[in-house]
């Protein structure tokens, strides 16, 4: 390698150094202006809390009535949950606030961000954070622990790759989604409502066994928005348990391949939106 080869990368990770570090300065000050603010932080952390808990009860409910719902019993839904609900709880606390978008536009702060020397994606995802989706995430996390214990699990350095796989595709596959719904807000605007049927529906979803979904949701949540991908084929896998008929148990390997398609998704959304956008006229 010359020494002008040498030079210009050594330039170029010092400035994406720069650059993190001011994201990461960005972040930190939203965490602590919260965290400030302690009674008002501790509330919305339970309330958070306890949406999950309801949520929760809804699968509680649902399985306790019966000895099995397609195929999974409570014992292994509780695995999908936990796995799904900690996954979107995650991409919700990084990219959840991507939901802002159209009073971005509305009110022209978006119009800002282009005259910033930093991609206006990253500046949405770091325009806020909300530390009380932390509460989700504990609810997710305890789901997936218990459903850990109460299964009975080979565990080996194949089961432990596929859960870490599950959930970081997981994370991408949701996250992405986020930016899908944000890009096509350009369009809409005011359509929040119907980019959440396939976010937070996608959510919903994802909890539940992907076995007993018609062939239209299978379309949707299965290839379109590859929910299925963030918890039921994977812990089909690690279980050994059938999953979708006529498709082979591994499919739970294949996660990550899912989080790439819903990254292109994403892309093209955002940056098909993003061309879109003239301005707020002001």
């Amino acid at each position: 390698m010359g020494e002008p080869e040498r030079s210009r990368r050594l330039s170029h990770t010092k400035a994406l150094g720069e650059t993190l570090r001011a994201y990461r300065a960005v972040v930190a000050s939203r965490a602590r202006s919260q965290a400030s603010h302690r009674a008002s932080f501790r509330l919305d952390l339970v309330g958070a809390l306890i949406v999950g808990l309801v949520e929760f009860g809804e699968i509680w409910v649902l399985y306790s009535a019966t000895d099995q719902i397609g195929g999974f019993t409570l014992a292994q839904i509780m695995l999908v949950f936990g796995l799904s609900d900690l996954a979107f709880s995650l991409a919700d606390l990084v990219a959840g606030h991507c939901d802002n978008l159209p009073l971005y536009v509305r009110a022209g702060t978006l119009d800002v961000f282009f005259l910033r020397p930093q991609p206006v994606l990253a500046q949405l995802v770091t325009s806020d954070l909300s530390l009380r989706r932390i509460g989700r995430c504990l609810v997710g996390a305890t789901s997936l622990t218990v459903g850990l214990v109460l299964n009975d699990i080979d565990w080996t350095a194949g089961t432990v790759g596929l859960l870490l796989l599950a959930l970081a595709s997981g994370f991408v596959i949701f996250t992405a989604q986020f930016v899908t719904a944000a890009g096509l807000q350009f369009f809409l605007v005011n359509g929040a409502e119907m980019t959440n049927a396939f976010v937070y529906g996608g959510r919903y979803a994802a909890t539940q066994p992907t076995s007993v979904w018609p062939r239209s949701l299978l379309v949707v949540f299965g290839v379109v928005f590859p929910v299925a991908f963030a918890a039921f084929l994977p812990v089909s896998t690690l279980l050994g348990t059938p999953g979708v008929a006529g498709l082979p148990v591994w499919l739970g390997w294949l996660a990550p391949v899912a989080a790439l398609w819903a990254v292109v998704v994403a892309g093209l959304s955002w940056r098909w939106g993003l061309r879109h956008y003239r301005g707020a006229g002001g």
